[in-house]
């Protein structure tokens, strides 16, 4: 029998170190096997994270992100790349999440340093195709200026 796994300050500050210490500036923390029906994880992320824009097709892929800690940016995009909405996701403020239907195209930026996010939705986990990646937004080389283009919707 497995034990309950807890949400805890120190699982909180080692997600936030080893974000900071990995080179994409992010790091999961999954709660789920692969071969589960449901995908749960922790992420740790820093400012200089990059999440491109995205979406997810298949018609049971609904995206549920909750903040747990510090200050996320929420981008909607329609299908040529214009933000559709934005919305502040932040842990003890006014929108602590969202529930992300499939199909649609959304970013995070990352606004506070040692952001923590818990992450839900159907598995098993694949990676992103071609046709969930928007085609207008830049991979993950090269994105300093489009990062900042995103952030620039908050400040």
């Amino acid at each position: 029998m497995s034990s309950p796994r807890y949400f805890d300050r120190s699982l909180f500050q080692a997600l936030a170190a080893a974000a900071d210490n990995c080179p994409r500036q992010r790091h999961h923390h999954l709660l789920h096997r692969p071969d589960e029906p449901c995908q749960r994880l922790l992420m740790g992320l820093q400012p200089s994270t990059y999440v491109a824009p995205h979406r997810h097709l298949d018609d049971d892929k609904a995206e549920c992100l909750i903040v747990l800690g510090g200050r996320l940016g929420l981008l909607i995009f329609d299908e040529q790349g214009g933000v559709r909405e934005q919305r502040l996701l932040e842990a003890g403020g006014d929108c602590l999440g969202v529930d992300i239907p499939p199909g649609l195209y959304h970013a995070l930026v990352v606004l506070a340093p040692d952001s923590l996010l818990f992450e839900c939705k159907a598995g098993p986990y694949l990676p992103l195709t071609d046709a969930e990646r928007a085609p207008w937004a830049p991979r993950e080389v090269d994105v300093e200026r489009y990062l900042g283009w995103m952030k620039g919707f908050f400040d």
